[in-house]
């Protein structure tokens, strides 16, 4: 590994997790760097573990709870952001703040269809809404509250259960009936 100024931290979960897909025992095979964007603007190198799975043979990364996944910055980075009323002590450009925001509007739809499905599967309760949430944060806010932190908490279940879309543009696309 190369020598740099910037602190590596190596990722590793106290806990053994199955595979997301098929439930198969996780094998480490190696590592990759990830950098970390904290929300003051220090950049951290992470070393996260690349692990296979023994039955479907599929890769995945274990990433702290403070990620989330394909992007840079921490979650309370993205998550003060795009709440009511944003804040303001981000060190990020103008431009990656906005496109946060445009992601979020798109991307907490999808996401909250994701907890639907999640809790019906593991038969958990959630709240109905008495009326139509006004806001994409109220849409996710019955399934994970509105306290700090709550884009981990909704980011978690999605990715654990291998439903993180990595493309943003699948997210757009309409069937046009004729």
């Amino acid at each position: 590994m190369r020598r740099s100024r910037i602190p590596a931290f190596f990722v590793r979960s106290a806990e053994n997790v199955p595979c997301p897909c098929c439930d198969g025992q996780l094998e480490v095979v190696g590592s990759r760097r990830r950098v970390w964007y904290k929300s003051s603007g220090d950049r951290v190198k992470l070393i996260i573990r690349r692990l296979r799975c023994e039955p479907c043979e599929r890769i995945h990364h274990e990433l702290p709870d403070l990620l989330v996944p394909y992007k840079r910055y921490d979650a309370e980075s993205i998550e003060g952001a795009v709440s009511d009323p944003p804040r303001t002590d981000i060190a990020a450009d103008e431009s990656t703040l906005r496109r946060w925001k445009c992601w979020f509007l798109a991307w907490a739809v999808y996401a909250a269809g994701c907890l639907q499905s999640v809790a019906t599967r593991f038969g958990l309760p959630v709240a109905s809404p008495s009326v139509r949430p006004q806001s994409a944060l109220q849409l996710l806010g019955r399934f994970v509250g509105d306290a700090a932190g709550w884009l981990s908490r909704v980011v978690r279940p999605i990715a654990n259960s291998h439903l993180w879309v990595t493309d943003p543009f699948c997210l757009f696309v309409r069937a046009e009936v004729s």
